[in-house]
């Protein structure tokens, strides 16, 4: 006799496993815990089997008689039921394994080891964090099923909050994810490749910088007066004088210092093209740099944070002194100084465009004319951090003389 809802609902446990037959082979089995277990008996090749289709009352009686019917109809076509539910579970954990999520992480693992092109640490965390954005959208979505509409749905979303530059750099994240896909033969194109020109091209905006010979005389008087944090003070001390990256400047640890040979070696897992970069010490960057020894120690970070020695000054902590010191965004920023840097000793005349490259590690795309460039103008660039230390002091004390060594200086 066929089971009934009653019958199921009232079927009690007992002190050992009993059957309770439906037809065409599905049975409930009760257990002595009370549990209710749906089976169904079959047989292939003369030899008899059962099926695991759920439990009660997960699992109705009219769901499980479905599910029988189903597996009948296996049975009829020559298909092992138990064997094309252990292949739908392993294609479940392929297809997980295949998502965009899955993928994207895979990818920004391989960018974060990847040799010299490797992503440094904020780049990596920045990267990550974008692609992030689209973990609700097209995250758990197998990448083989993502249209271009999914695409641009999803970054249209993130340019719908004003954030035109994020949704931009996302569309090229997830790109670079689906080329991953396609390198790795786990799909056939990138389904991105025609949604260029589909975003709001955000508004280009540059580093506020000063380089007039004046205003740098004043900013640098400026920043001799700042009233806050020491340790502030003396990294926009230290900032125009080896004008590095402030990532950079922020990260630098003692280690990389040898104060005796006035050099700073900042390592490449720091730098943007990854490679070592040597910064020539003036006399007056190694006064600086002595002045915030007596205050942080010999270990760690030069800069470190006010919270934490374990941890490197804020991000935003010389743009702040900038903006307490009275200098708007679009005026200077911690960035500036390279901008000041580049512009002056190029308009000095008295270096070399390359040296004066070298000193901003800028990359080359020739690595022999790299590698020869390096050596060629490293005097040069040893001279030239002193001249621009003397230039600045010159700048700031604001002199208006005609200088044989520094040029005309306007007060």
């Amino acid at each position: 006799m066929a089971l009934t809802d009653v019958a199921i609902r009232n079927a009690k446990p007992r002190e050992k496993p009993y059957k309770l037959g439906d037809s065409l082979g599905l049975f409930l089995l009760v257990q002595p815990s009370g549990g209710k277990l749906w089976r169904l008996k079959y047989r292939v090749d003369g030899k008899e089997k059962k099926l695991a289709i759920g439990s009660y009352p997960e699992v109705g009686l009219a769901d499980a008689r479905r599910r029988r019917d189903e597996a009948r109809e296996l049975l009829s076509i020559g298909k092992d039921p138990s064997r094309e539910k252990k292949r739908s579970k392993v294609r479940a954990q392929v297809q997980a394994e295949t998502t965009f999520s899955a993928i994207a992480a895979e990818y920004c693992e391989k960018r974060r080891r990847d040799g010299q092109k490797a992503w440094a640490a904020s780049t990596a965390t920045r990267c990550e964090y974008l692609l992030s954005l689209l973990n609700g959208s097209i995250g758990k979505l197998p990448i083989t099923d993502i249209e271009p509409s999914d695409v641009l749905v999803a970054v249209r979303r993130i340019e719908s909050k004003g954030k035109l530059e994020s949704a931009r750099r996302t569309l090229q994240l997830a790109s670079s994810v689906f080329r991953y896909a396609v390198a790795t033969a786990r799909l056939s194109s990138d389904p991105t490749r025609d949604l260029r020109g589909a975003l709001t091209a955000p508004t280009v905006t540059h580093y506020g910088a000063i380089i007039e010979p004046v205003q740098v005389g004043e900013l640098l008087r400026a920043i001799d007066g700042y009233e806050g944090q020491p340790l502030t003070k003396l990294a926009m001390q230290l900032a125009p004088h080896v004008f590095v990256r402030p990532g950079e400047l922020r990260h630098a640890e003692w280690a990389e210092f040898d104060l005796e040979g006035a050099l700073w070696t900042i390592p490449a897992s720091k730098t943007k093209m990854r490679k070592d970069h040597l910064v020539p010490l003036s006399r007056q960057a190694l006064a600086v740099l002595a002045d915030a020894r007596a205050l942080t120690g010999t270990d760690g970070y030069v800069f470190p944070s006010i919270r934490s020695h374990k941890r490197p000054m804020s991000d935003n902590t010389i743009n702040a002194g900038l903006r307490r010191l009275g200098y708007a965004t679009d005026e200077m920023t911690a960035h500036g100084f390279r901008a000041m840097a580049s512009t002056l000793l190029n308009e000095s005349g008295k270096w070399h465009p390359d040296a004066i490259e070298r000193a901003l590690a800028h990359g080359d795309s020739d690595k022999v004319r790299a590698a020869y460039h390096r050596g060629a103008h490293w005097k040069e660039r040893v001279a030239m951090a002193q001249w621009w230390s003397d230039y600045l002091d010159q700048l700031r004390e604001g002199a208006q003389i005609l200088h044989p060594e520094f040029g005309k200086v306007h007060s």
